[in-house]
């Protein structure tokens, strides 16, 4: 027989954990939407409870003791465990939707293409995508899982590496038949497209690094058009503007459409990847136990078809 557990008041709890994180009972009541008064009774309900004080005033205002300083991180996960287990209740009942964030760029070159597949094998699957570049708080437990491109260190959180990146030049065909590309040193002739996106790892180069790499003289490799979004600039060779330095993931499409080439075949692969993170328990919905299932495949096909283009062009 499992035992009762003895709880405390979970009003003086978030009254407490409020009054610590702020250190002023006023600010904690305008948090809560009570009086202060409230939130002072609410404390000593709580230090009743325990048994021990938790707050010192001072002259310089409040200050936790050391009992309450021992127990507030576990509050705070606990409390976090809450908002997540309520999100699960609420995607147990609503199990249609899934909810994603995407950086942009690889949302609209590579997701969004290939969702209709993930969509015509789970019709009952309702996809929310957000494509953001900033980094969701799972905690809130509006997200369900969430596409990044970096370096693979996202603690507390279910991982799984997707796909790896290289960089490469691309251009337009039209641009070509004008102006050919035929060596790096080719690019004193044409105008350099740089990707200024946000995510820019270490190891990727830009257009002066790949130009000293292959030791190309008289190109100013900082002149040029620059897009703060990986998908622009390569809009922007798509349209004959320049030559682009694009991530091969988000470009492949275009290439292999034709809308755009590779004139010099020549990549460089970059530390970052792309992962598939969500918490633990966002796991256990079906929703997303789908989702992982497909776009893990759809990835490995990506990477399988990209190793047999290179091993049949010698790269």
């Amino acid at each position: 027989m499992e035992t009762r557990r003895r709880l405390p008041p979970l009003n003086a709890l978030r009254a407490f954990e409020a009054a610590a994180r702020h250190l002023n009972f006023s600010r904690a009541a305008d948090e809560l939407s009570v009086t202060p008064g409230a939130v002072s009774q609410q404390i000593q309900n709580l230090e009743d409870y325990v048994g021990v004080s938790l707050f010192k005033r001072t002259p310089k205002g409040l200050l936790l003791t050391d009992a309450a300083q021992t127990a507030l991180p576990a509050l705070r996960e606990a409390f976090d465990r809450l908002a997540e287990a309520a999100s699960l209740l609420t995607a147990a009942v609503d199990g249609r939707r899934l909810t994603l964030t995407a950086p942009p760029s690889f949302a609209a070159k590579w997701l969004v293409p290939r969702l209709k597949s993930f969509e015509e094998a789970y019709p009952q699957v309702d996809v929310w995508l957000s494509a953001d570049m900033e980094i969701v708080d799972f905690t809130a437990g509006e997200i369900d899982l969430a596409i990044r491109y970096g370096a693979g260190r996202y603690p507390a959180l279910e991982l799984q590496r997707l796909m790896s990146e290289t960089v490469i030049p691309v251009a337009s065909p039209g641009l070509m038949a004008e102006t050919p590309l035929d060596s790096p040193d080719d690019l004193a002739n044409h105008i350099l497209l740089h990707d200024g996106s946000p995510d820019a790892d270490e190891s990727c180069p830009d257009w002066s690094m790949w130009l000293a790499a292959r030791g190309v003289r008289g190109v100013d490799g900082t002149r040029g058009p620059r897009f703060n979004q990986s998908s622009l600039v390569i809009e922007a060779a798509m349209g004959g503007r320049g030559i682009a330095l694009a991530k091969r993931t988000l470009a492949q499409d275009d290439l292999d459409a034709g809308r755009l080439v590779s004139p010099l075949q020549i990549a460089t692969a970059v530390d970052f990847a792309y992962y598939l993170v969500h918490p633990k328990a966002k796991g256990r919905l079906p929703q997303v136990k789908a989702f992982v299932a497909w776009i893990s495949a759809e990835a490995a096909a990506h990477e399988a078809a990209l190793a047999a283009m290179d091993n049949g062009a010698g790269i």
